[in-house]
């Protein structure tokens, strides 16, 4: 059992969390997040993720495919299954003092996000471009489970995250520790490359129908868009969240 000594108890942690396919098991594994690993009898004992599991210290057993496939409920596996404990969330407070540590401190807030696929892959996004945590609202958006887990990549086991009951509260608290607010908005007359991110920022993702709620619009220090040239006026929230990353991470370190 899990001790969060005093923290709220995360709304996702309802039992083990199963995850299954090689990127998401290996990433369990190298974060310490893995508690038991399955794996198809047709893997050799050597197999890399098999053979770092064993070196941890990491229960490993072999499974027949239709034992591999009930478990990951019918989700490809590749071979791999892993039961992982979940991570404690963070108070917002001590992401803010852990991302400080950061020559730029980076923190992507989410309003209301709902398809796990999507919140898999801002997470993915997330960890190849060093943001420091993601801040989620607590109601209203899809929780970390396993599908989040599997379609990040492993990148879940990484990413370090907050849940809040209010992001306009979480907003007042970021810029109390001087953070600056860019939020994304599809009609905004700012492009997001006329922002200096040199400083901490807090970057605000908007749901995939609604976008950014107008309370947090107005409570941003900075609304701006992603330019677009084609005949489709908007992204989906994963692939603009990760368009939007990589170019704050080149706008930083241009000479």
């Amino acid at each position: 059992m899990i001790s969060y000594k005093g923290k709220r108890k995360p709304r996702y942690e309802v039992g083990p969390i199963i995850i299954s396919g090689r990127n998401a098991c290996r990433s369990a594994v190298n974060s310490g997040l893995a508690e038991r690993l399955y794996y198809s009898t047709r893997l050799k004992d050597d197999d890399e993720v098999v053979a770092l599991a064993r070196e941890r210290g990491i229960s490993s057993r072999p499974c027949d495919e239709a034992g591999l496939s009930r478990l990951a409920l019918k989700s490809p596996h590749q071979g791999l299954v892993c039961q992982v404990r979940p991570r404690a969330p963070m108070t917002l407070k001590e992401l803010i003092a852990d991302s400080k540590k950061s020559r730029y401190p980076t923190l992507l807030l989410l309003d209301g996000i709902e398809d796990p696929h999507n919140l898999g892959a801002i997470l993915r996004s997330a960890d190849a471009f060093g943001i420091d945590g993601v801040v989620m609202r607590r109601h209203g958006q899809v929780p970390i489970n396993p599908t989040v887990y599997r379609t990040s990549a492993g990148a879940a086991c990484y990413v370090k995250a907050a849940e809040v009951s209010s992001l306009s509260n979480a907003i007042r608290e970021l810029k109390d520790a001087g953070f600056w607010i860019v939020a994304t908005d599809g009609e905004a007359k700012q492009e997001y490359y006329d922002v200096d991110y040199r400083l901490p920022v807090a970057i605000v993702v908007g749901s995939e129908g609604k976008g950014v709620s107008r309370l947090v619009l107005e409570n941003s220090d900075f609304v701006v868009k992603i330019p677009m040239h084609g005949h489709v006026n908007s992204l989906n929230a994963s692939v603009a969240a990760g368009i939007f990353l990589a170019q704050v991470d080149a706008l930083r370190y241009k000479e």
